[in-house]
C-alpha cells in the first residue's frame, strides 16, 4: 500500500507518526507522494486556532489531491470534535490515536533510518494534569501517564544501536514522567545514560546523547540540574522552558503556578550551574486583560532571562477553556504587534547569544543538505563530507 503522513503540531505528534509510518512500511507499505497514495493518514493538531484551521486545511487537500484515496483522520483536534472531520466526505476515517499507535512496530529501530529523521524522538509521557486556562491539549490528551522506564530503554537501546546518535525524549508535560516505580526524569535519563554507554557504531565516536523537547519550569528538580551539569553534554544543555508571561497577574490568570520572578530566580539558578546552557521559550501576545504594562513586565523578563529562542504566539481562543468565555480580549491587532515586537526582541536575544558562543566547540549532529544541529539548538555548517547522523565536533563562527 502506497501511503503518506501528514504531520501538524509538537514534537509529540511528529513521534507518534514516525511510529505510524513505521508500523506501514513493516507490513509492506510504501511512501509515496499525497496525489499518489492509497492511504493518507493526518496527525491533527488543536493548540490554536491557526493550528485548527490548519488541520482542515489539510484533510480537505489530502481529498482534492487524490479522490480515491482512504483518509485517516487522528490526534487531538479529531479527538475534540470526531463529526468535523468525518462530515467532511465519506472517504474520511476517525480513528483514536491509541488505536493507529497500538499497531506501531516494537522494533524502534525501524524508525532508523533513510526516511526517517537524523534525531530520533521517544515519547515517555503522555497528557497533562494542570488545566492552563488558555489550553485545550490537557482535555484532548486526558490525565497524564508515564511509559514504564523498561519500556523506554528497550526503545531507546535498539534506536541507538541502530545507530541513532541523540534521542530526543518528548511528551506533553514531559517534566512530570513518573513511572510505576516512583523514577522521575532525571533518574529515567541516568539509567538512558549508563544503558547506552559505549553502543552504537562500531566506527566508535561520541556515545549517544539526550535531549529534553520541553520541561514545565515548576518540574525542574534539584536532580535534573545536577544531572545537566555533570553529564558533560550527553544530556543536551539546551532546554525549552515555557514563561507564557513575564507577567505575575497574567500568570496567575493563565493558572500558571509560579510567579515572574520565580522564574528568572530558576534560570538565574540554571546559568550558575550550567554556564554553557542555552534556552528557548513560548509566550504568549496579548492573553486576555493583557495590559502594556503587563507586556512590558514580560519583555523585561525575556531579557533577563537571555532566551536564545523565542516561539511568540498571539493568544487564540480555544473554545470550552475559561480564558474564551472572558469580556476582556484583547484587540487582535494589538496582539498581533505585540507578538512581533516579542519576535523582534527573540532575534537580538539570538544573535547576542551567538556573538556570545564565538569561537567555542560543539558537538552536533549532521542533518540531510549539509548542516549541523548542535547541543545549543543551533543549526551551523557540517564538516565536508561528515555522514547524516553523526555526531561531529563544529565551531561557532566569528564575526
Amino acid at each position: 500500500m502506497r501511503f503518506i503522513i501528514v504531520n501538524l503540531g509538537c514534537k509529540v505528534n511528529r513521534v507518534e507518526s514516525d511510529a505510524f509510518a513505521a508500523a506501514l512500511m513493516a507490513r509492506g507499505g510504501v511512501p509515496a507522494a499525497e496525489e499518489e497514495a492509497e492511504l493518507v493518514v493526518v496527525n491533527t493538531c488543536t493548540v490554536t486556532g491557526e493550528a485548527e484551521k490548519k488541520t482542515r486545511k489539510a484533510v480537505r487537500h489530502a481529498l482534492r489531491a487524490n479522490p480515491t484515496a482512504r483518509v485517516v483522520v487522528t490526534g487531538c483536534a479529531a479527538a475534540l470534535d470526531a463529526d468535523a472531520f468525518s462530515s467532511m466526505d465519506p472517504r474520511v476515517e476517525v480513528v483514536p490515536k491509541g488505536e493507529l499507535a497500538a499497531a506501531a512496530p516494537n522494533d524502534a529501530a525501524l524508525r532508523a533510518g533513510e526516511g526517517f529523521r537524523t534525531r530520533a524522538g521517544v515519547k515517555v509521557q503522555d497528557g497533562c494534569d494542570n488545566a492552563c486556562t488558555y489550553c485545550i491539549v490537557h482535555v484532548a490528551r486526558g490525565r497524564a501517564t508515564s511509559r514504564p522506564a523498561d519500556e523506554v530503554a528497550a526503545e531507546v537501546r535498539a534506536l541507538v544501536a541502530a545507530g541513532v546518535r541523540e534521542v530526543v525524549l518528548t511528551g506533553i508535560n514531559l517534566g512530570s514522567y513518573d513511572d510505576d516505580e516512583g523514577l522521575r526524569l532525571a533518574g529515567l535519563l541516568e539509567r538512558l545514560l549508563d544503558e547506552t554507554r559505549g553502543l552504537g557504531p562500531r566506527s566508535g565516536g561520541p556515545d549517544a546523547r539526550f535531549r529534553v523537547s520541553s520541561v514545565e519550569p515548576m518540574d525542574v528538580d534539584d536532580a535534573f540540574v545536577s544531572l545537566l551539569a555533570s553529564a558533560e553534554g550527553r544530556v543536551c544543555r539546551h532546554l525549552h522552558l515555557p514563561l507564557q508571561s513575564g507577567s505575575t497577574r497574567v500568570l496567575s490568570e493563565m493558572a500558571r503556578p509560579y510567579t515572574a520572578e520565580r522564574f528568572c530566580e530558576l534560570v538565574d539558578g540554571l546559568y550558575a550551574a550550567v554556564p554553557e546552557l542555552s534556552l528557548s521559550t513560548d509566550v504568549i501576545a496579548g492573553f486576555p486583560g493583557e495590559t502594556e504594562d503587563d507586556f512590558a513586565a514580560t519583555l523585561e523578563a525575556v531579557r533577563r532571562c537571555r532566551f536564545a529562542k523565542i516561539h511568540a504566539f498571539p493568544y487564540s481562543i480555544r473554545t470550552g477553556t475559561p480564558a474564551a468565555a472572558r469580556c476582556d480580549q484583547v484587540p487582535a491587532p494589538v496582539k498581533a504587534e505585540r507578538a512581533r515586537r516579542l519576535r523582534e526582541t527573540g532575534r537580538a536575544l539570538r544573535s547576542q547569544e551567538l556573538a556570545r558562543r564565538a569561537g567555542t566547540r560543539e558537538l552536533a549532529v549532521v542533518e540531510p543538505g549539509g548542516t549541523a544541529l548542535t547541543e545549543s539548538y543551533f543549526e551551523l555548517p557540517a564538516p565536508e563530507g561528515a555522514p547524516a547522523g553523526s555526531l561531529v565536533e563544529v565551531t561557532f563562527p566569528r564575526g
